[in-house]
């Protein structure tokens, strides 16, 4: 749903804003030169002006547009992901702490990329040593055999040192497959949810939350069932109909609720583009009181079919959860691809959240749970590669992290960005694909934080190698800024006065201070941003964030895996 400014705010976003300087830069340009380089730009900034001639590139940005707010981006800690983590952890510990700080560190003014959505299975996955649920006692309908502890023990102590370095960490939960004895199959292998055991079910993702807790770490969400339209004998899945997830979700969220667990939010489908105007559809219309959303990954159909859900329930969230890339593939096309569909692409069709498959994997895409054909021939990658007592990023890493910067809060407890409107005008608006966001603050009389994420992809790839940097016009509140994108992104930002309407988002929690309610734990502080104003304007008396745009045509490049 979104927040339409009233007539009377939309005409102050016309009036000219004073002081408005770009100071705060990240790039990563197609060639390697910066990776996830920030810059800072001193006593030099990009000044707002009164305008000129557009350039042939014009970015416009309309504050007076308030779409919906990002909650995150991240990926998957799946087992085998914890446990090479776990084993850098105990080889050297230095480098350990230092990727932790890279992936998952908020702090503005740093190249770490504050990557704040993790999504955990409950049991085994494709990418763990062995096959087990929380629960293989079978028949077991009382649960009394239900251990938490079947996980392995390093998946949760890697999950509290990540929270350690990033306060603002969502934990989203969801089973590759129930046990085996609720499934037709008799296995976590394949088959079909028996509808017999929806109550038992419903308890025992319950019991998973609670078991969560039980080992300090609150859940943010949890999906029923990852792709409920696969069944895949060689690793755990299951299918569950529409019907039948939607019987789960009914019984389980007053379980939720009534065991104190209210705010968690139960996430729907969790699988491929493709079944959005089909199973995500038909899950709200069994079961819309008990879903807050439903979830998307990038195995079939293409981002925009994420608008016939949305455009069916608009007040429902969208999630995009999973992607992976494959090793041996293009690094600068990878990014142009995840940019385009994910990070940029999902989000301006209403996805709350951009995630990558695993968080790490070896060099050879391992360990991958034995006998499993998931991933197939390339292996997957993951977003970072984990050798020894080294770690690499990978372009899954420099893709999510332009991102995320644009989105993290200003201040602590403060809310994360919201997409707002903007478009791309001119003869070579094709060449760049924008984002632009806006953050609130805690303190209504500071200034909000807006920033835009900028992919240059005029490449000329589909002709002949030749690169090209975009002079680039930016166009907000009738002022003008000018800046040069070279072929890669960019991520930058700058601070503007508040306007009465855009604050009254900020303090009802409608919009961008949708989730405030997330508490902060410990004392991590958010250091001051170069480019904030250290005065306040309102008493100063000196000196002191969908685009529509015609997309270039590229070749067709997908992410796939098995499913």
């Amino acid at each position: 749903m979104r927040y339409l400014a009233p007539c009377s705010l939309i005409a102050a976003l016309t009036l000219p804003a004073a002081a408005q300087q770009i100071y705060d830069i990240y790039s990563t340009t197609w060639d390697r030169s910066k990776l996830f380089t920030y810059t800072n730009l001193g006593s030099s900034p990009i000044n707002f002006v009164t305008p000129g001639p557009a350039a042939s590139a014009d970015i416009v940005i309309n504050d007076g547009t308030v779409y919906q707010p990002v909650y995150g981006f991240g990926g998957s800690l799946t087992d085998s992901s914890a446990l090479l983590l776990n084993n850098l952890k105990n080889a050297n510990s230095g480098q350990y702490n230092a990727l932790l700080q890279k992936l998952f560190s908020p702090t503005d003014g740093q190249p770490n990329a504050g990557l704040s959505y993790l999504r955990v299975p409950l049991g085994a996955s494709d990418f763990s040593a062995s096959v087990y649920s929380l629960d293989d006692q079978n028949g077991d309908t009382s649960l009394a055999a239900f251990n938490i502890n079947k996980a392995p023990s390093y998946l949760f102590s890697v999950i509290n040192d990540i929270r350690a370095i990033n306060p603002y960490l969502k934990v989203h939960v969801l089973p590759w497959s129930p046990p085996g004895w609720m499934k037709d199959s008799g296995t976590m292998n394949g088959g079909n949810f028996l509808s017999q055991y929806t109550t038992q079910f419903a308890n025992y993702l319950l019991k998973a939350v609670q078991g969560f807790q039980s080992h300090g770490i609150p859940v943010y969400a949890l999906s029923i069932q990852n792709e409920p339209q696969n069944s895949n004998p060689t690793y755990p899945t299951c299918k569950i109909s529409a019907s039948q997830e939607a019987q789960i979700g009914l019984a389980l969220r007053p379980l939720l609720n009534n065991n104190g667990f209210s705010s968690t939010k139960i996430i729907g489908f969790d699988h491929n583009w493709d079944g959005a105007g089909t199973y995500a559809i038909q899950l709200m219309q069994q079961a819309s009181s008990a879903f807050a959303g439903v979830a998307f990954h990038c195995y079939g159909g293409q981002k925009e079919d994420q608008d016939t859900f949305h455009n069916a329930y608009s007040s429902k969230e969208i999630y995009f959860t999973e992607c992976t890339g494959e090793l041996g593939s293009d690094w600068w096309s990878d990014i142009k691809w995840a940019l385009d569909n994910i990070y940029i692409g999902s989000i301006q069709h209403n996805s709350r959240t951009g995630l990558e498959w695993n968080i790490a994997l070896d060099g050879n895409g391992q360990p991958e749970l034995p006998g499993s054909n998931s991933c197939g021939s390339p292996p997957c990658r993951g977003i970072v590669t984990i050798s020894g007592t080294s770690y690499t990023l990978n372009q899954e890493f420099y893709s999510m992290a332009q991102a995320s910067k644009a989105i993290l809060p200003r201040d602590v407890n403060g809310p994360f960005g919201s997409r707002i409107d903007s478009s791309v005008q001119g003869s070579l608006g094709w060449a760049l694909r924008v984002n632009a966001f806006v953050t609130g603050r805690v303190n209504p009389s500071d200034w909000l934080r807006y920033s835009i994420v900028v992919l240059n992809w005029d490449d000329s790839a589909s002709t002949t190698w030749n690169p090209q940097s975009v002079k680039a016009t930016i166009e907000f509140r009738g002022m003008q800024a000018t800046y040069t994108f070279p072929v890669g992104v960019t991520t930058l930002w700058w601070y503007a006065p508040a306007t009465s309407g855009l604050q009254g988002a900020h303090k009802t929690g409608s919009s961008f201070a949708s989730e405030q309610d997330i508490p902060v734990h410990g004392s991590t502080q958010v250091p001051l941003s170069s480019s904030e104003p250290s005065f306040n304007p309102a008493n100063a008396t000196a000196s002191a964030y969908p685009a529509q745009t015609t997309e270039k045509s590229e070749p067709l490049f997908r992410f796939r895996r098995s499913y």
